[in-house]
């Protein structure tokens, strides 16, 4: 076991990004795939669950059809391509991610994408898959591998949406603090593929969806817009969230038209649940935050810690749950504990732009975090990490902040006001200032974001 105080906060510090990695590696896709995948003769052989594996789709496929897209898609390309003879295939596969993450493998094409919102080249790799995926015949697999980014990576709006269409809709969405579940209803309603689009695209042949979720709750429907699965969600629900967050007068005019063509039910809503497209759909969801969530709890406590859930599915605005977290671990620290402590959670905060600024949910709830410890006097050495499974926070290089109780000494000693650039949503440039910025680079994964508060009560600060 390791002993996480040696009267540090360099130590703390390192503790912090230990456990994140964990959380990290607990969501890595090459092994999500892979645990879930085998040959038995020519059969194919597909767990369903992980936790238990005598739940499998077994059927010898004439033919295999693989895509990818999402952050992780090249390690769980990668997955199918160790584990399923190429043979069995119907031709190369074809992987889509962010530029960050591409790299070459046997037997795919593999495109780089646009993401956060979504590009041009993304929209030639979406044509693409779907040109392939209605290729595929009765008695073959379209196999899907989905993870988080994906409804950015692979755009294909209906006609007469153009993509700067999209692209604009996604930008307003955004920066009304939309919720990622809100944010993918407008898409599916404006998509080819998503909201079970490609279901529709794949039918008569069979399908199978491997998902790395990136969405609380799991909800497959809106795991990068749910494109393999049934979308329970309207037309209406769609116009509902565009007017009730004050944007539907300013998203291009071919939207409004096609949302309105939908209300009067002129053209098809996405498939429901009971459409007979998916009759021969299954899926295996093979990582998802609450499994990190778990990861980081057990290297935690590896490290010494006492162990505290704050919450497994954290959401709201970013600087109101960090003023939160400050008061519940104010509370908490309030009992005599025997043993250092972590408070975790996981999930996805939102951020509401006001400002000009730089940066990303989780660099904004650090830096609110240093504020709120401050105004509310946290006691302690204690140093708080926020940061986003995929190593990218927002529109920046960084995975999120890592704080502790000197951080605004150092931006005030640096001329930088902190509470000036969190009004002006600019958390990365004063968490720049501040060096504390988490940068670990892309991670291939994605499975929202993990946040590690570790306290040494009693304890001087000792640098």
């Amino acid at each position: 076991m390791l002993n996480p105080i040696d009267g540090s906060l360099s130590g703390l510090r390192n503790s912090a990004a230990r456990i994140f990695q964990a959380g990290v590696e607990a969501a890595d896709p090459y092994y999500a795939v892979k645990r879930c995948l085998s040959i038995a003769g020519q059969d194919v052989v597909i767990g369903l669950d992980l936790t238990d594996p005598s739940l499998t789709r077994t059927k010898p496929w004439s033919a295999v059809h693989v895509f990818a897209f999402g952050k992780g898609a090249c390690a769980m390309a990668q997955a199918v391509q160790n584990s399923i003879p190429f043979s069995l295939w119907a031709g190369p596969g074809i992987a889509v991610t962010n530029d960050e993450n591409v790299r070459p493998i046997d037997h795919f094409t593999v495109l780089a994408a646009s993401h956060p919102l979504p590009g041009q080249s993304g929209l030639e790799a979406a044509n693409l898959i779907a040109d392939r995926i209605r290729q595929a015949k009765q008695g073959e697999l379209v196999l899907i591998l989905v993870s988080g980014g994906g409804s950015a990576l692979l755009p294909l709006p209906v006609a007469p949406i153009t993509l700067d269409d999209k692209i604009a809709t996604t930008q307003l969405l955004l920066a009304c603090g939309a919720t990622i579940n809100e944010v993918n209803c407008v898409r599916k309603h404006l998509s080819q593929i998503k909201g079970g689009g490609i279901a529709r695209l794949a039918a008569p042949a069979d399908l199978h969806a491997m998902i790395l979720s990136d969405v609380l709750g799991d909800d497959l429907s809106a795991i990068s817009s749910g494109p393999t699965v049934p979308d329970d969600s309207t037309f209406s629900d769609a116009v509902s969230i565009l007017k009730t967050k004050g944007i539907w007068e300013r998203v291009p005019k071919p939207v409004q038209a096609h949302l309105i063509l939908g209300l009067q039910g002129a053209i098809p809503e996405t498939p429901k649940t009971g459409d007979p497209i998916f009759v021969n759909t299954s899926h295996t969801l093979v990582g998802s935050n609450s499994i990190s969530v778990a990861a980081i709890h057990q290297a935690a406590r590896e490290q010494g810690y006492e162990t505290i859930l704050y919450s497994d599915h954290l959401t709201g605005e970013a600087k109101d749950q960090a003023e939160a977290l400050v008061l519940f671990a104010k509370q908490q620290m309030s009992i005599n504990h025997a043993r250092p402590v972590a408070i975790l959670a996981g999930g996805e905060t939102t951020v509401t732009l006001k400002g000009t600024g730089k940066g990303g949910r989780n660099q904004e709830m650090a830096l609110a975090f240093a504020l709120a410890a401050k105004h509310h006097d946290l006691q302690g050495c204690w140093v708080f990490l926020s940061g986003g499974t995929d190593g990218r926070d927002g529109p920046t290089d960084a995975a999120g902040g890592l704080v502790d109780n000197t951080t605004l000494d150092r931006l005030h000693k640096a001329g930088i006001d902190p509470l000036a650039r969190l009004s002006d949503n600019d958390a990365y440039h004063a968490l720049q200032g501040s060096q504390d910025l988490l940068i670990t680079g892309a991670t291939g994964t994605n499975v929202a974001d993990l946040q590690i508060l570790l306290i040494a009560p009693h304890k001087k600060i000792k640098l």
